[in-house]
């Protein structure tokens, strides 16, 4: 009884002005706490600081303490509904608890997000959840290898422990003086309407009429990286969830043209005057394509395509780097045809691998298109054009063909042979996480493809590398030297420099054997990476790719370098423009090396995750369009001294968002419609 006392008397110490003053305080506490874990995210990710001054930074600061209020306001609900119940003021201890367990768990997003922000430059989104959907076993031991959790888990406990401390200071420095009677309800209902009205600014995060703060609102300095910190991480998120959990053809863009003028708008980007469009009452770019003579290759029987993963343009040396990461691929560009100005339809390998092979974008809402319903339409790629034709083929990958469902999809376009994980036998290393070696994968390609080579038929192959990944685990007595000098790429650039090797041993293996003389060897990244110079809203470094042909006759006929404009949905029609022999086919890229005269090529790429922001590269132009906000047109430069400039001509940015919208809402119609085939579908027959 007697313990009792101290407690009622505790409960009955609050009221309005009390319980005001432990919500403000409270709020007050939980912005100096977001804004020091914006400052981690900040100090932890310094080498992307470069030279952006102080006052940008002050800047992106500012712009967080909006979102951050805004999370806030929604964290402090049960706790301004308490204003309307004096018994509900008086659970202080729960509202302690409450705040306790919802600002710990907004700084384990931050924590998670140190890392998260220096792998992806993104701030948290819906590749969180699309991580999770994939085997928890290998995403757990990417985390646990990859990453500093015990040290991350551990500083997370402690400041959840410092927030206990500081919100139980809190209530207690704000409990009413003596005994005053509770306030009766017209007070309170009055008090709770005018800060019901303060929570609504608050929230809103801006005093402007129509929409409240959005995230482009976070974009008012040149510098992305600032920009990205003025997001709020558990905002992001929250808004990723809402997307990804969603009806995914909700978040697709809405048409903005009408259908007939978007398909042909689509059309005249896409044909040439070597094609003739087919089915055009049912398809939208399915048409019979006829290659120059003068740019096929005769003596091209098979194709060998490789896929090499995070193989950024950025660190070729073939493209102008300095440091030395790919001297193998530097001497393979000797030989062949390098692509400069390639980019990848996405920044993740599933992205790459059905651009690539299946020839068809990474579209908003459509980003993990081979685990969608969607993806088990039927394709315009590599296989279904190869297998047409009788060749042979296999599909040779370090890892498991579970993850992103590969061997579904592949197998549904019609590969039938494909070596895994599970299939090699005493490799040299195996890391717990993914799978084996580079070197292994390359080591048991070569074998695959001479036992083809052997077998008389012509044949085409996928070799996919996966040792330049996160956790970057690597041979211990590793063939070559490991990089230093340049941060926390350092890892990154030691895999890239490895997975260089191993493609160098592989084409050492590969020479020595007589289908080598008669085939086409395509070498391109799946995606680049991040650095830390970030230029434009979607860092095109994460984007820009080598795309090497070798094969005989190929330097000889087409020289050794163009700067066209590509990306991967150009590579199938790229191949097929050298095998001769017209094909009916439905890509929605082109031949690179049979454009028309003065045509500089385009590339449409898109980032995964929930950001619906698309992007359109011309010549030396980007065009850049979110899908709420205003297009924004960039010249561009690549490489070592990457950068980017507004470009203030409103035409030619018109033009070129004319051209963004129509092919994203034609293809994404085409997509949804199941009409992307090389023929016509059973299901478009079908219709009235």
């Amino acid at each position: 009884m007697q313990s009792s006392v101290p407690a009622a008397r505790e409960a009955a110490q609050v009221s309005v002005g009390s319980h005001l003053a432990f919500i403000l305080g409270s709020a007050l506490c939980m912005l100096l706490l977001f804004a020091l874990a914006r400052l981690g995210l900040l100090a932890y990710n310094h080498a992307l600081i470069a030279d952006t001054p102080a006052s940008t930074f002050a800047e992106a600061f500012v712009n967080g303490a909006r979102f951050d209020l805004r999370l806030i306001v929604y964290l402090c609900i049960p706790l301004s509904l308490s204003l309307l119940s004096v018994t509900a003021m008086r659970a202080r201890r729960l509202h302690v608890a409450w705040l306790t367990v919802a600002t710990s768990l907004c700084l384990f997003f931050a924590v998670v997000e140190l890392n998260f922000y220096r792998e992806f430059h993104q701030r948290l989104n819906s590749l969180v959840f699309q991580y999770m959907q994939e085997d928890l076993g290998t995403v757990t031991s990417m985390i646990w290898n990859g990453f500093p959790v015990l040290r991350l888990l551990l500083a997370w406990a402690l400041a959840t422990l410092l927030l206990a401390w500081l919100f139980r200071r809190i209530e207690r420095a704000t409990r009413a003086r003596g005994h005053a009677a509770p306030p009766r309800w017209p007070v309170r209902t009055a008090v709770f309407v005018l800060f019901l009205l303060v929570c609504v600014v608050a929230a809103r995060g801006t005093l402007r009429s129509g929409p409240p703060l959005r995230w482009g609102d976070a974009y008012t300095t040149d510098s992305m990286f600032a920009n990205h910190l003025g997001l709020n991480g558990t905002l992001t998120l929250v808004d990723a969830a809402e997307n990804f959990f969603s009806e995914h053809r909700d978040n697709s863009w809405k048409a903005t043209l009408p259908a007939d003028e978007a398909q042909q708008i689509t059309r005249d980007l896409l044909l040439t005057p070597r094609d003739k469009l087919i089915d055009a009452d049912q398809a939208a770019v399915r048409r019979l394509y006829t290659p120059p003579a003068e740019g096929q290759l005769p003596q091209v029987r098979n194709v060998v395509v490789i896929l090499m993963e995070s193989m950024a343009g950025r660190y070729i040396g073939a493209m102008g780097n300095q440091d030395g990461i790919t001297p193998n691929f530097d001497a393979l560009a000797k030989e062949g045809l390098l692509f400069q100005r390639v980019f990848s339809n996405g920044t993740h390998t599933h992205q790459g691998m059905f651009a690539t092979m299946a020839c068809f974008p990474n579209l908003p809402a459509f980003e993990y298109l081979m685990r969608m319903p969607e993806g088990g339409h039927q394709f315009s790629g590599l296989p279904q054009l190869l297998s047409a034709r009788g060749y042979d083929d296999v599909y040779v990958y370090n890892g498991s063909f579970a993850w992103d469902n590969q061997s579904g999809f592949f197998a549904n376009q019609g590969m039938r042979n494909f070596v895994g994980r599970d299939d090699f036998v005493d490799p040299v290393f195996i890391d717990p996480t993914w799978g084996v070696s580079d070197q292994d994968m390359f080591s048991r390609g070569a074998d695959e493809l001479a036992k083809l080579g052997r077998q008389g038929k012509p044949f085409y192959a996928l070799l996919q590398t996966l040792s330049n990944h996160t956790p970057y685990a690597l041979p211990e007595n590793l063939p070559v030297e490991r990089v230093t000098g340049h941060g926390s790429l350092d890892e990154h650039l030691t895999a890239m420099r490895y997975a260089d090797w191993s493609l160098g041993q592989f084409f050492a293996k590969a020479r020595q054997e007589p289908y080598f003389k008669d085939t086409l060897f395509v070498v391109l990244g799946d995606h680049g990476f991040g650095n830390d110079e970030q230029i434009t809203e979607m860092d095109l470094s994460r984007f820009s790719i080598p795309l090497l042909l070798i094969g005989p006759g190929v330097q000889d006929t087409f020289g050794s370098s163009r700067d066209t404009v590509g990306s991967q949905i150009d590579v199938v029609p790229t191949i097929m423009g050298r095998l001769g022999q017209p094909v009916q086919q439905q890509c929605w890229g082109r031949d690179l090396l049979a454009l028309p005269e003065g045509d500089a090529g385009v590339a449409v790429i898109k980032p995964s995750g929930s950001d619906q922001t698309v992007g359109l590269v011309t010549g030396d132009n980007i065009l850049i369009k979110p899908r709420d906000r205003d297009a924004r047109l960039y010249r561009y430069q690549l490489g070592h001294e990457a950068r980017a400039e507004v470009v203030d001509d409103a035409q030619r940015r018109s033009d070129l968002e004319r051209k963004l919208s129509a092919f994203v809402q034609t293809a994404t119609a085409s997509l949804l419609g199941n009409t992307t085939g090389v023929t016509a579908d059973k299901a478009a027959q079908a219709k009235p």
